[in-house]
């Protein structure tokens, strides 16, 4: 089991996961973070930091898609270990549905 983060992210990336992550396993993107689940140790303590709820643990169904994105950028994207700041309208799209197709960018954020 590992964690992923999931479409939630997308435009949030408060990063207050960051901050509990006892291994350093969060990757930077320009507009959400994602996971890399072969450094993920499963501890669970980044789920309830997360206020958009875009944690979740990979035995939920539905997140295959979400393992690849995440397995697949954390590959390219700098690692980030400490917590940056939220975009200043990261509220706005908290509870946004379908933000992938229209919003998701491949680009790499700044890492840390």
């Amino acid at each position: 089991m590992t964690y992923v983060v999931t479409e939630a992210c997308i435009k949030c990336k408060f990063m207050d996961c960051v901050e509990v992550c006892p291994v350093d396993c969060f990757y930077e993107g320009e507009n959400m973070l994602v996971i890399n689940p072969d450094e993920c140790i499963d501890c669970g303590v980044c789920e309830p930091e997360c206020p958009p709820e875009a944690i979740k643990a990979d035995t939920e169904t539905g997140l295959e898609k979400w393992l690849s994105v995440n397995a697949e950028y954390a590959k390219t994207w700098p690692n980030i270990s400490q917590k940056g700041d939220a975009p200043p309208d990261a509220k706005d799209w908290e509870g946004v549905a379908e933000k992938f197709d229209k919003f998701f960018s491949p680009k790499p954020g700044s890492g840390s």
